[in-house]
């Protein structure tokens, strides 16, 4: 029974990342797209976002070389922006904490994120998630939904995604699944929790929508 989880927004934040993706671009095509460019893109996980970019300014779909490329490169601009001398993340503590509780159980957590999967190690590090959770990071071809359903095709329900954005609800809501909202930018009718969340809240919050499945 996967239990799902975004990183951010929903374990802590990396502030500037957007910045960070267009100085990557930039680095690897010459010249860095535009926030408007940016904020245009309908994708939400970095494969998406950047094969949208790469057909706006080539006319061409982007390759999975081309992905590995940014991945790497963008690796390098998040290394060299946070480290101990530099940037810090904010962590959720309390999330972080119960995730790392329910990991300790019988049930099976997971990292679902749309970083790129250089990026999405890197951040788990930072935030300190336990290195036994596995993670699903932005592959090519996949949307969100989709690596959803890659990690819990084959395994035995019930399931979760917990996310910050109204992009997590909709990827859980195709994926058939469950969704537990962290903060205030994802309204709707389920279940919701802040980002100032105890570990005990976030268990118990679990327990319950996983009871009702």
């Amino acid at each position: 029974m996967p239990i799902c989880f975004d990183l951010d927004g929903t374990l802590g934040t990396f502030g500037g990342g957007y910045v960070l993706l267009r100085q990557a671009l930039g680095e690897l095509w010459g010249q860095e797209p535009s926030a408007e460019e940016l904020m245009a893109c309908t994708g939400s996980t970095d494969w998406e976002i950047v094969d949208e970019l790469h057909r706006a300014r080539f006319g061409l779909p982007l390759t999975p070389e081309g992905y590995e490329a940014y991945d790497q490169i963008c690796l390098a601009h998040f290394r060299a922006a946070y480290h101990p001398h530099g940037k810090s993340p904010v962590a959720f503590l309390g999330i972080l904490e119960g995730m790392a509780r329910l990991a300790q159980t019988d049930q099976e957590v997971w990292l679902v994120s749309g970083n790129t999967p250089a990026v999405l190690a890197f951040k788990a590090e930072a935030l300190g998630v336990e290195p036994a959770i596995p993670r699903q990071g932005s592959i090519p071809q996949h949307d969100r939904a989709g690596l959803i359903q890659r990690v819990i095709d084959g395994r035995p329900g019930p399931h979760l995604y917990v996310g910050d954005r109204p992009h997590d609800r909709d990827a859980a809501q195709t994926a058939g699944i469950p969704f537990l909202g962290i903060g205030e930018a994802v309204p709707g009718e389920h279940p919701l929790l802040s980002i100032q969340a105890e570990a005990d809240h976030l268990v118990e919050a679990v327990d319950r929508i996983l009871q009702g499945s």
